[in-house]
C-alpha cells in the first residue's frame, strides 16, 4: 500500500470520525454547561453566601506586601474559588452522567429494533429443521 492509501485508511475510519464528532459535541456541551454555571448557578450561590462573587471568599494569611510594581498584595487562601470549582465539577459530572444514561438507553433501543444478522437467521433455520 502506498503512503497516501495508508493515510486515507487511517483518516476515514469510522472510529476516528466518531471521535472527532464526539470532541466537537463535547466542546459544545461544555460551553453550554459553563454558561449555565456562570450565569445561573454562580449568582444564586453568591446570593446565598452573601458575597457578589464566590472568589471573594478568602482567608488572609499575613500582612500586606508591596511588590515591585507598587501594588499591595496579601497572601490568602481563596477557598471561595475552590468551592465554586467543586460545585462546577459536580454539576458538569451530573450532566455527563445524564447524557450517558440517555445515550445508553437509545443504543439499547436501537439494538433491540435491529433485525438479526443473516448468519444467525440461517443458523436458526438449520436448528429448526434439525428439530423436525
Amino acid at each position: 500500500m502506498s503512503f497516501i492509501q495508508d493515510f486515507k485508511d487511517f483518516a476515514f475510519k469510522g472510529n476516528l470520525i466518531d471521535m472527532a464528532v464526539g470532541i466537537v459535541m463535547g466542546t459544545a456541551t461544555a460551553a453550554i454547561v459553563k454558561s449555565f454555571l456562570e450565569n445561573i448557578i454562580s449568582p444564586l450561590i453568591a446570593v446565598v453566601a452573601g458575597v457578589p462573587d464566590m472568589s471573594a471568599l478568602t482567608i488572609p494569611l499575613g500582612k500586606e506586601i508591596t511588590n515591585d510594581a507598587g501594588e499591595t498584595v496579601t497572601a490568602a487562601i481563596h477557598y471561595g474559588s475552590f468551592i465554586q470549582n467543586v460545585i462546577d465539577f459536580t454539576i458538569l459530572a451530573f450532566v455527563i452522567f445524564i447524557a450517558l444514561k440517555v445515550a445508553s438507553k437509545w443504543m439499547k433501543k436501537a439494538e433491540a429494533d435491529a433485525p438479526p444478522p443473516a448468519d444467525i437467521v440461517l443458523l436458526t433455520e438449520i436448528r429448526d429443521s434439525l428439530k423436525k
